[in-house]
């Protein structure tokens, strides 16, 4: 029976150390590509190499001069904030919609609301091109951030319907028997304690508009998102700007990440 037990602790402890050194070569696998595109923007070549023959800040410097690469930015900004703004807006009432008032037509619901992560990125931009040419919003970037709402919508709602299902009801139905009606006590009551996975949605949201270029290559126009500014840079001209401005996305990720972790240390903090 001892032999028996140590054994078993022994396996333990071996599943434990695999387990260990397989997530961090995974890691460090991911983080690979991190560790070359760093150094290769600070190049003081012409062209991409890896390791770089000397260091700059020249490609960064390039950036910010030039005002083809910052308008890009601003519009991949702006269009990421409506975007966010209205997946998790329609997202939060298709996640309501399928936890609580319409449990009956509930499955339905989700699938119709996942529908656009199974159309492949080029059918569905075909379909937007099409629609929004008739709609006049080619050219557009207010007809790009309907776009890509609709894009970030699956994700909010997985996010916000999970998050409703294990929120406890009872507290919402006690606000309504105090006196509250059902859109105030969601608003005091639900919102706030959901606040953490709204955050977390509207955070993927943003990454999923920001990142998205095939849309984008549709229904810009004559103008252009970052992505597509990117995807011009390295088709017309290979220089480390590309690796700059990815380096700069990066951090960017990294910010938001770590000002929503913030966020919801603060929320816990105030509810508990």
């Amino acid at each position: 029976m001892l032999e028996r037990r140590s054994r078993t602790r022994f396996l333990r402890r071996i599943g434990n150390v695999a387990h260990h050194i397989f997530s961090w070569v995974t890691f460090l696998f991911l983080l690979t590509p991190l560790l070359i595109v760093i150094p290769i923007s600070f190049s003081g070549g012409s062209y991409l190499s890896f390791p770089p023959e000397s260091y700059s800040t020249r490609w960064y410097e390039t950036y910010f001069a030039q005002d083809s690469w910052i308008d890009a930015t601003i519009l991949s900004l702006q269009v990421g904030v409506v975007a966010t703004v209205i997946s998790v807006a329609v997202g939060f009432l298709f996640a309501l919609g399928i936890t609580r008032g319409l449990r009956k037509w509930g499955p339905a619901l989700e699938k119709v609301a996942l529908a656009p992560m199974i159309v492949p990125s080029i059918v569905y931009s075909v379909s937007m091109y099409s629609l929004f040419s008739r709609l006049g919003l080619v050219g557009n970037w207010f007809g790009i951030a309907l776009a890509h709402a609709i894009l970030c919508l699956p994700f909010v709602v997985i996010v916000l319907t999970a998050s409703l299902r294990e929120y406890n009801i009872d507290q919402e139905t006690a606000a309504m028997g105090l006196g509250a009606s059902r859109l105030t006590a969601i608003r005091r009551i639900t919102i706030p304690q959901i606040r953490p996975s709204l955050l977390s949605a509207a955070f993927l949201a943003f990454i999923t508009s920001f990142d998205e270029l095939v849309v984008a290559m549709f229904l810009s126009g004559t103008f252009g998102t970052l992505p597509k500014k990117m995807f011009d840079n390295i088709r017309l001209q290979i220089d480390p700007t590309i690796a700059a401005v990815s380096v700069m996305e990066i951090l960017m990720v990294i910010l938001v990440m770590a000002v929503l972790m913030r966020l919801n240390r603060a929320n816990v903090g105030r509810l508990s």
